[in-house]
Protein backbone atom coordinates (compact mmCIF):
# COMPACT_ATOMS: atom_id res chain seq x y z
CA UNK A 1 0.00 0.00 0.00
CA UNK A 2 1.57 3.25 -0.68
CA UNK A 3 1.47 6.99 0.92
CA UNK A 4 -1.04 9.50 -0.99
CA UNK A 5 1.04 11.80 -2.28
CA UNK A 6 -0.74 14.91 -0.62
CA UNK A 7 0.44 13.02 3.15
CA UNK A 8 3.84 11.88 2.38
CA UNK A 9 5.37 15.77 3.37
CA UNK A 10 3.59 15.55 6.32
CA UNK A 11 5.14 11.81 6.74
CA UNK A 12 8.55 13.09 6.41
CA UNK A 13 8.10 16.20 8.64
CA UNK A 14 6.86 14.13 11.47
CA UNK A 15 10.05 11.22 10.80
CA UNK A 16 12.41 14.54 10.88
CA UNK A 17 10.89 16.17 13.69
CA UNK A 18 11.36 13.04 15.73
CA UNK A 19 14.81 11.57 14.28
CA UNK A 20 15.58 15.57 15.26
CA UNK A 21 14.86 15.55 18.99
CA UNK A 22 16.20 12.39 19.56
CA UNK A 23 19.36 13.59 19.04
CA UNK A 24 20.24 16.24 22.04
CA UNK A 25 23.40 15.31 23.54
CA UNK A 26 26.73 14.68 22.74
CA UNK A 27 27.05 10.96 21.55
CA UNK A 28 29.03 8.34 23.15
CA UNK A 29 30.17 4.58 22.87
CA UNK A 30 29.20 3.75 26.19
CA UNK A 31 27.45 5.12 29.32
CA UNK A 32 30.36 6.12 31.33
CA UNK A 33 31.88 7.83 28.07
CA UNK A 34 32.86 11.77 28.53
CA UNK A 35 30.38 14.05 28.54
CA UNK A 36 32.40 16.58 26.12
CA UNK A 37 35.12 16.21 23.46
CA UNK A 38 36.93 18.56 25.75
CA UNK A 39 38.23 15.78 28.08
CA UNK A 40 39.82 12.29 27.55
CA UNK A 41 37.37 10.53 30.43
CA UNK A 42 38.21 7.23 32.54
CA UNK A 43 38.86 4.10 31.62
CA UNK A 44 36.01 1.71 31.29
CA UNK A 45 35.51 -0.90 34.05
CA UNK A 46 36.05 -4.54 32.46
CA UNK A 47 31.93 -5.53 33.22
CA UNK A 48 31.16 -1.79 31.65
CA UNK A 49 33.13 -2.84 28.29
CA UNK A 50 32.39 -5.77 28.02
CA UNK A 51 28.75 -4.90 28.46
CA UNK A 52 29.22 -2.44 25.23
CA UNK A 53 31.35 -5.24 23.45
CA UNK A 54 28.64 -7.85 23.20
CA UNK A 55 25.84 -5.32 22.30
CA UNK A 56 27.96 -3.36 20.07
CA UNK A 57 29.59 -6.30 18.39
CA UNK A 58 26.75 -8.20 17.72
CA UNK A 59 25.39 -8.60 14.00
CA UNK A 60 21.95 -7.31 14.84
CA UNK A 61 23.22 -4.65 16.40
CA UNK A 62 25.89 -3.85 13.18
CA UNK A 63 22.87 -4.31 11.06
CA UNK A 64 20.89 -1.91 12.72
CA UNK A 65 23.67 0.79 12.61
CA UNK A 66 24.46 0.76 9.29
CA UNK A 67 20.67 0.61 8.56
CA UNK A 68 20.30 3.71 10.72
CA UNK A 69 23.47 5.90 8.89
CA UNK A 70 21.54 4.48 5.37
CA UNK A 71 17.58 6.20 6.51
CA UNK A 72 20.05 9.38 7.60
CA UNK A 73 21.50 9.20 4.48
CA UNK A 74 18.11 8.62 2.53
CA UNK A 75 16.24 11.55 4.28
CA UNK A 76 19.34 13.82 3.63
CA UNK A 77 18.89 13.42 -0.29
CA UNK A 78 15.14 13.85 0.32
CA UNK A 79 15.55 16.56 1.91
CA UNK A 80 18.30 19.19 0.63
CA UNK A 81 22.73 18.68 -0.33
CA UNK A 82 23.33 15.56 0.63
CA UNK A 83 26.98 16.53 1.48
CA UNK A 84 25.49 19.06 4.02
CA UNK A 85 24.66 17.52 7.11
CA UNK A 86 22.89 17.76 10.46
CA UNK A 87 25.70 17.74 13.10
CA UNK A 88 23.17 15.99 15.44
CA UNK A 89 22.83 13.22 12.62
CA UNK A 90 27.05 13.59 11.74
CA UNK A 91 27.79 12.97 15.26
CA UNK A 92 25.17 10.02 16.09
CA UNK A 93 26.75 8.07 13.01
CA UNK A 94 29.87 8.17 13.42
CA UNK A 95 28.69 6.99 16.96
CA UNK A 96 27.47 4.31 15.66
CA UNK A 97 30.23 3.53 13.37
CA UNK A 98 32.79 3.76 15.68
CA UNK A 99 30.60 1.47 18.52
CA UNK A 100 30.31 -1.42 15.88
CA UNK A 101 33.74 -1.51 14.54
CA UNK A 102 35.93 -0.38 17.63
CA UNK A 103 34.86 -2.41 20.78
CA UNK A 104 36.00 -1.71 24.29
CA UNK A 105 36.03 1.46 23.57
CA UNK A 106 35.14 4.74 25.71
CA UNK A 107 34.01 7.53 22.97
CA UNK A 108 32.37 10.54 22.36
CA UNK A 109 31.63 12.31 19.19
CA UNK A 110 30.45 16.00 18.39
CA UNK A 111 30.27 16.90 15.10
CA UNK A 112 30.66 20.85 13.72
CA UNK A 113 30.44 22.47 9.77
CA UNK A 114 31.58 18.90 8.58
CA UNK A 115 33.99 18.29 11.31
CA UNK A 116 33.70 15.52 14.04
CA UNK A 117 35.85 15.60 17.39
CA UNK A 118 36.09 11.79 18.99
CA UNK A 119 37.44 11.82 22.59
CA UNK A 120 37.81 9.23 24.91
CA UNK A 121 39.66 5.89 25.47
CA UNK A 122 40.58 3.24 23.63
CA UNK A 123 41.70 -0.26 24.01
CA UNK A 124 44.80 -0.33 21.47
CA UNK A 125 46.86 1.91 19.34
CA UNK A 126 45.62 -0.24 16.16
CA UNK A 127 41.65 1.01 17.94
CA UNK A 128 43.41 4.40 18.06
CA UNK A 129 44.18 4.59 14.08
CA UNK A 130 40.69 2.94 12.96
CA UNK A 131 38.89 5.79 14.59
CA UNK A 132 39.68 8.57 11.68
CA UNK A 133 39.67 6.44 8.47
CA UNK A 134 36.09 5.03 10.23
CA UNK A 135 34.96 8.64 10.80
CA UNK A 136 35.82 9.59 7.01
CA UNK A 137 33.34 6.76 5.90
CA UNK A 138 30.25 8.74 6.78
CA UNK A 139 29.30 11.08 3.89
CA UNK A 140 29.24 14.62 4.67
CA UNK A 141 32.17 14.26 6.96
CA UNK A 142 35.21 16.35 5.54
CA UNK A 143 37.69 16.49 8.89
CA UNK A 144 37.76 14.16 12.03
CA UNK A 145 39.72 15.32 14.89
CA UNK A 146 40.90 12.75 17.13
CA UNK A 147 41.53 13.42 21.10
CA UNK A 148 41.11 9.87 22.25
CA UNK A 149 43.82 8.30 23.83
CA UNK A 150 44.51 4.56 24.64
CA UNK A 151 44.51 3.52 28.35
CA UNK A 152 46.74 2.78 30.04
Amino acid sequence: MTTPSFLQPLVLSILLTISLSACTTASKTASDAPSSTDSSGTTPNTTSANDNKGDAQSDVRKKQIESDIRAREQRNQIAGDPQKRDPEDLASQVRGKLEANIPNSNLTVTAKDAEVTVAGTVASKEQLAKIQPLALQIKGVKTAVVKAVVKP
